[in-house]
């Protein structure tokens, strides 16, 4: 993508601010860890992947903001800062394994100087930031294989450049099969009620000049039916260690359809999105949003003031519905609670 997704200079993190895509390209900059978390709770930037490392760089700007502070009220308003940000999106794995990184680097450099401390958990969250693009490109390897040639694939919610620090979970596979010819066209879900598959998957498909149709999530059922779409590819928010998956809402619908007419499902996901401390999909929590996202389009109200609203912002697709999870070190498949297994260690 020729925008980046987020980059630390001067002091602060750049985000490219996903509110005001595709209309305009403009950068949120945060100087503080409050910032941060607004910029994650407000949806400035979104994905998994990208979630975890704004943390870390939030994690920083938290030290930074108290290295003056004696050495013991340093580390503790740091972590009260690390648990603040950790709750900003409560559903992303990501961001609570990323800040749980830097609590370690704390933990591990507590004895030695402020100054010191800064640097190590600059260089954390740098190398956060940097793995995801590695990731994402190994990522992309591995799930290219699960694409005809000629294929058509259908995507939900934005998983690209966008949702990481770069290159993208499933819209990366996606990209992938382009650059290397395969000849492909994707159908876009929109992605109700933020419309993310049709502000940022459209809006980095068409900056990549690959094949793609935006369609109305309510499509994709007669899509699937008429043979029109030969895989799915989606992303994670969390996945399950029996391979249950969390993802924006309007996935799990997409895999009994698939389940369905026979059609392949495949979650995209790094490692660091499968929670090996929860059991199954029914202990992930669901976030809730406002219901303002589903009243309100560009600031008109679309329905009655008297009218209550139920907005979760994920479901849970459950693992006898995926073909497989793509992550970095290989393709899980069934049975997933075992093969997902040998990625913990």
């Amino acid at each position: 993508m020729k925008h980046e997704t987020m980059e630390f200079t001067d002091g602060g993190l750049n985000l490219i601010d996903q509110r005001k895509l595709p209309g305009e390209v403009t950068y949120f900059r945060a100087t503080d860890y409050r910032d941060v978390r607004l910029a994650i709770s407000d949806m400035v930037v979104r994905g998994a992947p990208a979630i975890g490392a704004t943390g870390a760089y939030g994690t920083y700007l938290a030290a930074l903001e108290y290295s003056s502070r004696p050495k013991d009220e340093f580390l503790q308003l740091v972590k009260e800062a690390c648990d603040q940000l950790a709750s900003a999106r409560p559903t992303a794995v990501n961001l609570t394994w990323a800040i749980d990184q830097m609590k370690g680097l704390i933990d591990e450099h507590a004895d030695q100087p402020i100054e010191e401390i800064l640097e190590v958990l600059f260089d954390g969250a740098e190398e956060i930031a940097a793995e995801d693009v590695e990731i994402n490109k190994e990522m992309a390897r591995h799930g290219v294989e699960v694409v005809p040639r000629g294929a058509n694939v259908l995507t939900h919610c934005n998983t690209g450049a966008l949702a990481t620090v770069g290159y993208g979970t499933a819209l990366g596979v996606i990209r992938e099969a382009h650059k290397t010819g395969k000849g492909i066209h994707v159908y876009a879900d929109e992605t109700r009620p933020r419309l993310q598959g049709a502000r940022l998957t459209a809006f980095e498909l068409v900056e990549e000049e690959i094949s793609a149709t935006l369609i109305a999530d309510s499509v994709a059922a007669t899509l699937i039916r008429d043979k029109k779409v030969d895989v799915v590819l989606v992303g994670a928010d969390r996945v399950a260690a029996n391979g249950d998956t969390a993802n924006k809402i309007g996935t799990y619908g997409l895999s009994e359809l698939c389940a369905v007419h026979d059609v392949p499902f495949y979650v995209v996901a790094p490692t660091s999105t499968v929670d090996y401390s929860v059991e199954s999909g029914a202990d992930i929590e669901i976030e809730e949003r406002s219901p303002e996202e589903v009243l309100m389009i560009n600031g008109k109200r679309i329905a009655p003031e008297e009218i209550d609203v139920y907005n979760p912002a994920f479901d849970v697709t459950p693992a006898k519905n995926v073909t497989g999870v793509i992550t970095e070190r290989g393709i899980a498949r069934s049975p997933l609670k075992e093969s997902l297994s040998r990625f913990n260690d």
